[in-house]
């Protein structure tokens, strides 16, 4: 039996980098970002440029383009999210699939919105990644053309920080470094193959 842990976190928060410490050891991951960006090289192209063609550049949809259509745009949001998130979906069961039919033990879905979205429920447990705010702004505010506004505007759309962990079976901390969050990523590796049990009772 494959068990499926979801990965999540806010903004600046280390999600991404925590997916990759799991992959190094082993775990399959599937990479919900990583599925939307091949989308938007292919298969979805078709589909946004007739509701969105300022978005597609050499056949390609630019997505710098394109988040400046629906950034702060519900409705063209909604429009984007009915094309692409069944795409997500079907990537997303092609991948529990073949985990299964390759006696996985463990996988990660690391899915951005997996609390927003109400999709937890695919997951045997959830995996909240975390620091504290000073640390995620931080973070934050050192990309490329953030801005104060589009910061508070990304935090409105998530649910806040302590929602989530409170709603998460684990929580890994990742203000202490990257060897610190990778301890914790070894730690939940061998919880999980020690004490499985726990883990499907709901709690660890």
């Amino acid at each position: 039996m494959t068990f499926i842990l979801g990965l999540t976190g806010s903004i600046g928060m280390g999600k991404s980098t925590t997916a990759q410490l799991f992959r190094q050891r082993g775990v399959p991951v599937y990479d919900a970002d990583q599925v939307v960006h091949d989308l938007y090289r292919k298969e979805a192209v078709p589909l946004v440029a007739k509701l969105f063609p300022a978005a597609v550049k050499d056949g390609m949809i630019d997505r710098v383009a394109l988040g400046k259509i629906v950034f702060g745009n519900p409705d063209a949001l909604r429009q984007l999210e009915a094309i692409i998130h069944p795409l997500v979906h079907r990537a997303e069961t092609e991948f529990v699939v073949q985990a299964r039919e390759s006696a996985a033990p463990l996988i990660i879905l690391d899915i951005p919105l997996l609390l927003e979205k109400n999709r937890e429920g695919r997951c045997d447990a959830v995996i909240v990644v975390s620091t504290d705010f000073s640390e995620q702004k931080r973070r934050v505010m050192s990309r490329p053309d953030m801005t104060e506004e589009k910061f508070n505007q990304i935090l409105e759309r998530q649910v806040p920080d302590d929602l989530k962990r409170k709603r998460a079976h684990i929580v890994i901390e990742t203000g202490r470094g990257i060897e610190d969050a990778d301890r914790q990523v070894a730690a939940i590796i061998k919880m999980f193959n020690g004490r499985r049990g726990r883990f499907m009772a709901g709690g660890v």
